[in-house]
């Protein structure tokens, strides 16, 4: 009798071997204390193309623009291990998104860090968080003092209408992440204002990276700026 696969679309092949930890049980990323901080970023959209692979690449870009790097990890492994490390993808969670959809998430996002971390990717463990009953599981899987990543990008303008919801989401969130994982280092991508981030730049260290946006309307380097 000849023995099925079945797809079951979560690429059960990531996370062989993984610990899974919380009631959602989200695959842990492996412990590499001595992961250094990039030299600078490139976006997955743009780094089949950059020349110079001295640097982490990030997904802080549109979902559709990474979504075969979730359904088809393999594929990607030898591109991206070609680069100096990567920061782990970033699928979004929304502010009133479905609780299952942000914890799935949650899970895609550690589950392909764990894999390229298995197959000899660097790999900087991304946090993303929403309102508060996602804290059950937005910071799960990850190492703790150990270098994470988070993004401000779209997340910390002020918008009257719809009465800085979102703004109001990440402030509230940040100092529950860093109790949580009592992070070594946190990489920023894009802005880091001081109402928000002041409070606890001496708990931890920041070093901030400008978003795409800002280095095509500002201009600079995409290099790191410690806080």
């Amino acid at each position: 009798m000849r023995k099925t696969i079945m797809d079951d679309g979560f690429q059960s092949y990531l996370t062989e071997g993984a610990e899974f930890v919380g009631e959602e049980g989200i695959p842990m990323m492996l412990d590499f204390n001595n992961t250094p901080v990039p030299d600078a970023l490139v976006s997955f959209a743009k780094c089949k193309k950059e020349k110079n692979k001295r640097k982490y690449v990030h997904f802080y870009i549109h979902d559709y623009r990474f979504a075969d790097v979730l359904s088809a990890t393999k594929k990607y492994v030898e591109l991206l291990r070609s680069f100096d490390g990567v920061i782990a993808p970033d699928p979004t969670i929304s502010i009133g998104q479905s609780k299952c959809l942000q914890a799935t998430n949650v899970y895609f996002s550690r589950a392909v860090g764990f894999y390229l971390q298995r197959n000899g990717v660097p790999v900087i463990p991304n946090i993303r968080w929403g309102e508060e009953s996602t804290y059950s599981f937005a910071f799960l899987g990850v190492p703790k003092h150990s270098i994470v990543a988070i993004s401000t990008h779209g997340c910390v303008h002020k918008e009257k209408a719809t009465g800085n919801i979102v703004r109001e989401a990440f402030k509230k969130g940040l100092p529950v992440m860093l109790k949580r994982l009592e992070p070594r280092i946190v990489i920023v991508h894009g802005k880091a204002p001081e109402d928000i981030f002041g409070p606890y730049l001496t708990q931890t260290q920041f070093v901030r990276f400008p978003s795409e946006t800002e280095l095509v309307y500002e201009g600079g380097e995409n290099h790191g700026i410690y806080l």
